[in-house]
C-alpha cells in the first residue's frame, strides 16, 4: 500500500537544502584534520576532512570541501607563510566555510579563509603532550645520562646527503686537524616521512652501535611546522632511549624541540655541532698534552730521585764492603794465628808420636836385641830361625852386636 502523503527524493533534498541554507546562511568557522588534499590542473583544490575520536582516533565524522581556485592560491600562499609549511593531509586546520548541500553531490564545504594560529597551537598541543608521556614513561633523562666518551671519534650522522645543514657540518669537521670517521645514515629530514626515515635510520645505528661514540641528529634551518617531526613521540622515544648519546643540530634559533631536549647534547646549528666536537677533540688533546708533561716530570723527578737514592746505597755499600773487608781481615788474621798455633800443637803432638814411634823402633831393631846378647845365625844369606835343615858340618855365620863369627855345625839336636 503506498501512502498518500510521500516525498520524491529530489523533494526530500530541496527541503533539505532550504533548511540548510537557512540555518547556515552565514559561513561558520570549522576545526578538522585534513585526511586528503588534491589540487586539481583547473586550480581547484579539494579536500576530504575528517574529525577523529580523542582516545581511538577512529573518524566519528567526515565532510567533503573545496577551495576554489580564486580563493586558494592567497589561502595557501597565506597558511605557508606563517605556520611555514604547505597546507597537506595530517593538519589540524581552523577553516571559514559555506555549507551547500546539492542534490546529486550531497553535504560539501566551501572553506573561504583559514586560520594558521589554530594550527600552530595545535602543533604546541602535541609537543606538551609529547613531553608529559616521555615524562611518564620514565624515558625522559635516559639519553642524557648516558655517558659520553672523553674522545668522539666514530660518529653516526642522521641527516639527509644533499641537505646544506650536512654539507656545513662535513665542511666544519674537515677543517679540524682531526681524523673524525662520519658515517651518514640518509634519511628524510621535513615531511610526511621524515619521522619514519629518521627512525629506520636510528635502527640501522643501534644494529652496529659498538662501531661508533655518538649519534649527530642534523639537519638545517626551518620553520616551527618543518620542524614538527621532531616534536613527534615516537621519533623523540627513540632518541630518548637510545644505547649511544645524541647530539641534535636541528638549525633553529627560536624553539628548542622535545628531540633536543631528550638529547644528551643539544646545539643550535649543525655547524655548531661539529664546532662542539672538534672543541673537544681539542680539550683531550690538550689534556693529553698537559698529562704528557706532568708524565715527563714525574718520571724525571722519579729518575732523579732513583739515581740520589742509587747514589747513596753505593755509598753504604762501599762503606759496608770495607767494613766487612776490614772485619774479615781481622778474623782471617785470627784464623791464622788459630792456624798456626794449631799447626804447630800438631807438629809438636805428631812430633811426639814419632819419636815415640823411633824409640818403639829402636827397642825393637836387630842391633838393639843383638846387644842385649842375642845372636842371628845364617846359612849363607838365609837367617837361621830353627835347627832343621841344618847339618853337622854345614858352616854358619853368626852375627853378634859388635862383630861376626863363622862356625862349623858339630852336632844338631831337633
Amino acid at each position: 500500500m503506498i501512502p498518500e502523503q510521500h516525498l520524491s527524493l529530489s523533494r526530500l533534498q530541496a527541503q533539505v537544502k532550504g533548511v540548510l541554507a537557512e540555518r547556515f546562511a552565514l559561513p561558520v568557522w570549522v576545526a578538522a584534520e585534513v585526511s586528503e588534499l588534491k589540487v586539481n590542473y583547473s586550480g581547484h583544490c579539494y579536500l576530504e576532512m575528517v574529525e577523529k575520536g580523542e582516545a581511538d582516533g577512529i573518524p566519528k565524522a567526515q565532510a567533503r570541501a573545496v577551495i576554489w581556485r580564486s580563493h586558494y592560491p592567497r589561502l595557501a600562499g597565506y597558511f605557508e607563510a606563517e605556520t611555514g609549511q604547505r597546507l597537506a593531509a595530517g593538519m589540524k586546520i581552523l577553516f571559514k566555510a559555506t555549507v551547500n548541500y546539492h542534490e546529486l553531490y550531497g553535504f560539501s564545504l566551501q572553506i573561504t579563509d583559514l586560520d594558521a594560529s589554530y594550527t600552530l597551537g595545535d602543533m604546541e598541543r602535541q609537543r606538551q603532550q609529547t613531553i608529559a608521556r616521555l615524562r611518564q614513561d620514565g624515558v625522559w633523562e635516559m639519553n642524557r645520562e648516558t655517558e659520553m666518551p672523553a674522545v668522539v671519534q666514530r660518529i653516526a650522522v642522521v641527516s639527509s646527503r644533499q641537505a646544506a645543514g650536512y654539507q656545513d657540518f662535513c665542511k666544519e669537521i674537515g677543517k679540524s686537524p682531526y681524523d673524525f670517521r662520519v658515517t651518514l645514515f640518509d634519511a628524510f629530514m621535513q615531511g610526511a616521512a621524515a619521522e619514519d626515515s629518521i627512525i629506520a635510520a636510528l635502527g640501522e645505528i643501534a644494529e652496529q652501535y659498538d662501531r661508533f661514540d655518538a649519534v649527530v641528529l642534523i639537519r638545517g634551518g626551518g620553520s616551527a611546522s618543518d620542524l614538527n617531526c621532531f616534536n613527534a613521540y615516537r621519533l623523540c622515544a627513540h632518541v630518548a632511549q637510545f644505547p649511544l648519546p645524541v647530539l641534535t643540530g636541528i638549525g633553529h634559533d627560536k624553539d628548542t624541540s622535545v628531540a633536543d631536549m631528550v638529547a644528551h647534547t643539544a646545539l643550535k646549528t649543525p655547524t655548531a655541532v661539529a664546532g662542539w666536537l672538534v672543541e673537544r677533540m681539542a680539550r683531550v688533546e690538550g689534556w693529553l698534552d698537559t698529562a704528557a708533561l706532568a708524565l715527563h716530570d714525574a718520571a724525571a723527578t722519579l729518575s732523579r730521585s732513583h739515581l740520589l737514592r742509587l747514589e747513596r746505597l753505593q755509598s753504604d755499600l762501599k762503606g759496608l764492603c770495607e767494613a766487612l773487608s776490614i772485619r774479615k781481615r781481622a778474623e782471617l788474621d785470627t784464623l791464622a794465628s788459630r792456624l798456626g798455633d794449631a799447626c804447630e800443637r800438631l807438629f809438636d803432638r805428631e812430633r811426639g808420636r814419632l819419636e815415640s814411634a823411633a824409640l818403639l823402633v829402636e827397642s825393637r831393631s836387630p842391633h838393639h836385641i843383638l846387644r842385649l846378647g842375642f845372636s842371628i845365625v845364617r846359612a849363607g844369606e838365609r837367617a837361621l830361625a830353627s835347627a832343621k835343615g841344618v847339618r853337622p858340618g854345614d858352616t854358619v855365620t853368626i852375627e853378634l852386636a859388635d862383630g861376626t863369627l863363622r862356625a862349623t855345625v858339630e852336632t844338631t839336636d831337633e
